[in-house]
């Protein structure tokens, strides 16, 4: 019996080390000599030291067409299992390309399901490291009742449990769609790649030439599709940053965002904020100089970067705290509100709201881009879905206006109490109306400008009149638009104070089987 229990463990040890070779030893080696790490290499550096467990380990395709009786291999390409990021559950997945490219079907596809909905059912985040060709032709659409829909389970998942992929080669199919249905997408420089079809099937098609990474490299999709959250120089920085954006997170949808001991005074005052705001109000005001000195310890994570660089969106801490934090930015078209601005503030307002993340609105804005192209790509439809989300969502949050809240922007960010904003603060520089004070004096003025001796004059001395009788934010406190007027240095603290006030707010959405966001 003992011999029969040592022959057992030394065949389990075997047969482990048959999976840990994925498609072989060689095809690792040659990975490792491209600068890549294998699939389990990349695992390992994610997670805490010692704490994944694997599962499915042994599990292989049942394909045996097209030669796919000599190429079953335990794991069948993809490895998933549970371990800890900091100590937190969580759930995680990686393609391993040694095995047949990364593709898969059946089995493949049933352990990636399967990950998936385990995740849900344990409340903890769910990390895709994908570098996938997508399905395997030889297995066809005939196991797809048994392998289930990784889009089904990814959106099942949404709005449930964090969802994170790294891109980390190539990647089409499912590699790309069960990428495309998670929250945040982060790729590897000159390494993540995504597309639908490739650059010849392209070519036979349409006769386009184009590289693969010109056609869907991690600089496509972090600058010009936004599909992409952050592009990274390397898989060890890749890595890296889903550990930290993970800090900022809940487990799920029940739990509050992680709180941390903060060791940066709540109090603290900064006097330079009241010399940030120039004077010309035509000269850009640069929000990242401003979240850097509010938020605790100039720590602010910022997402999709490259991407509608007139917004912001990221993740910072006051007082501990984790908070998502909108800010228009100037210093890229004015900070004027575009088609992609608003599908990217949208869906991380969207995103925020789903995990009980509460949101800062910093504004400067002086509306909505205008011009032919931007009403042509669909600035109503895809401007109303900043306004759908901020309307909908239940979570605290703060608006503080630093310079512009004009027009459309003015309603889209919350500059006012009427959508939903429980405080919303106001600098000194303020400014709120409809449209700018140039526009505005053109505008009413425009019969006296026609008769006056100086129209330069006249149009300065009517600007001047309008900002401070009108557009400034005592005329609408006194409407009780805003809740106050608050100096800049006390920005960070009003900030704390308002947070903490508002924690354990409560406010049910209106009962329905779902909104019809202006998709």
């Amino acid at each position: 019996m003992a011999n029969e229990t040592v022959h057992g463990v030394q065949h389990l040890l075997e047969m482990r080390q048959k999976a840990f070779a994925g498609g072989g030893v060689d095809k690792q080696s040659a990975e490792r000599a491209e600068g890549k790490l294998t699939a389990r290499e990349r695992i390992e550096l994610l997670l805490d030291p010692n704490s994944f467990a694997e599962v499915y380990t042994f599990a292989q395709t049942f394909c045996t067409d097209f030669g796919m009786e000599d190429k079953h291999y335990p794991g069948d390409g993809l490895i998933t299992g549970f371990g800890r990021i900091d100590g937190r559950k969580v759930c995680v997945l990686a393609h391993d390309v040694t095995v047949l490219g990364g593709s898969g079907t059946s089995t493949h596809l049933r352990k990636w399901c399967e990950i998936i909905d385990n995740a849900v059912k344990m409340g903890v985040p769910v990390i895709q490291l994908n570098e996938s060709g997508g399905g395997r032709v030889q297995e066809g659409a005939r196991w797809f009742s048994f392998s289930g829909s990784v889009f089904y389970s990814n959106t099942h998942a949404s709005g449930v449990v964090p969802q994170i992929t790294a891109i980390m080669g190539r990647n089409a199919g499912h590699g790309v769609y069960g990428a495309a249905l998670t929250d945040f997408i982060f790729l590897v420089d000159d390494l993540g790649e995504m597309y639908i079809t490739g650059p010849a099937v392209i070519k036979a098609v349409t006769l386009e030439e184009i590289s693969y990474q010109d056609l869907g490299g991690a600089k496509i999709h972090t600058q010009e599709t936004g599909i992409g959250d952050l592009r990274l120089s390397s898989e060890r920085e890749c890595i890296a940053q889903i550990r930290r954006l993970l800090s900022f997170l809940p487990q799920n949808w029940k739990e509050p965002p992680p709180r941390k001991q903060c060791t940066d005074d709540p109090h603290r005052g900064e006097p330079i904020l009241n010399d940030i705001v120039p004077l010309n109000y035509r000269q850009v005001l640069n929000m990242k100089k401003i979240i850097d000195i509010i938020v605790d310890d100039q720590d602010f994570f910022e997402i999709k970067p490259e991407y509608a660089r007139n917004i912001m969106t990221g993740f910072a801490r006051f007082g501990g705290r984790p908070v998502g934090i909108i800010a228009n930015q100037s210093t890229h078209l004015g900070g004027c509100l575009t088609v992609e601005s608003s599908l990217k503030s949208s869906r991380f307002v969207r995103f925020c709201n789903a995990f009980n993340i509460p949101m800062l609105f910093l504004v400067d804005t002086p509306g909505y881009l205008p011009g032919v192209a931007q009403e042509h790509a669909g600035i109503i439809r895809h401007g109303a879905k900043l306004l759908y989300a901020v309307c909908e969502s239940t979570v605290p949050k703060i608006t503080v206006v630093i310079r512009k809240a004009y027009g459309g922007g003015m309603m889209a960010m919350g500059a006012h109490k009427e959508h939903g904003m429980d405080l919303v603060y106001s600098w000194p520089s303020g400014e709120f109306a409809i449209m700018g004070a140039e526009a505005a004096v053109a505008l009413l003025y425009r019969r006296e400008l026609e008769t006056a001796e100086d129209p330069e004059a006249f149009i300065a001395e009517k600007v001047q009149e309008y900002r401070e009788e009108y557009a400034n934010p005592y005329y609408s406190a006194a409407a009780m638009n805003i809740d106050d007027v608050i100096a800049p240095a006390e920005t960070r603290w009003k900030i704390i104070e308002g947070f903490d006030f508002l924690e354990g707010k409560e406010e049910k959405p209106i009962q329905r089987r779902n909104g019809n966001v202006p998709l």
